[in-house]
């Protein structure tokens, strides 16, 4: 496991169109996964430590922001035949076991993991309405363990504060994740 830290957020980069299968079949598009205020494209796997570590609380952040105005999109972009837990088939079986209210999609080219600049697992990229980034930053202070409590949920109140303002926080801590497994 080689830990990546995320680059700083690079406000107003516009977000990357993509077309990429999702775990349901499904083709989707950027247009199929924005929301009206805010949009979330995260970059994720099923075999990384610190996603499994996270996932119940990336999963519980995207549940109490949809009704606020916020769609969230899941993009898988590993090498499957080096990693084999990140395959399609274990995709669907992550996302189920997880209960995703979001799309999440195999990016078997690895394009649109590279316009994006994803460097971990997992990379967050909070878009506001104009699909403008607002937010590269962590989920929380945690890394593979549970956060202290009381801790601050810094996904969380960023896209809060995209929905409310369009605007995200000037202060932001870098994602830190398994390094994307590229080809």
């Amino acid at each position: 496991m080689i830990a990546k830290e995320t680059p700083l957020c690079d406000f107003g980069r516009a977000a990357v169109d993509f077309r990429l299968r999702g775990v349901d079949g499904r083709e989707w598009s950027l247009a199929d996964c924005r929301d009206e205020r805010a949009t979330l494209v995260m970059f994720i796997c099923n075999h990384c430590p610190y996603v499994k570590a996270s996932i119940d609380r990336i999963v519980a952040v995207c549940n109490a922001l949809a009704p606020l105005g916020m769609q969230a999109v899941a993009i898988m972009p590993n090498d499957v035949e080096n990693y084999p837990d990140d395959s399609y088939e274990n995709m669907q079986r992550f996302a189920q076991a997880h209960n995703f209210p979001f799309p999440y999609l195999y990016d078997k080219t690895q394009k649109t993991a590279r316009a994006y600049g994803a460097v971990c697992t997992p990379d967050f990229f909070g878009y506001n309405t104009k699909l403008e980034l607002q937010y590269r930053g962590r989920l929380d202070e945690s890394r593979t363990s549970r956060p202290r409590p009381g801790a601050k949920r810094e996904l969380f109140d960023a896209m809060r504060q995209i929905i409310e303002t369009g605007q995200g926080p000037k202060e932001q801590m870098a994602s830190i994740g398994c390094s994307v497994k590229w080809r």
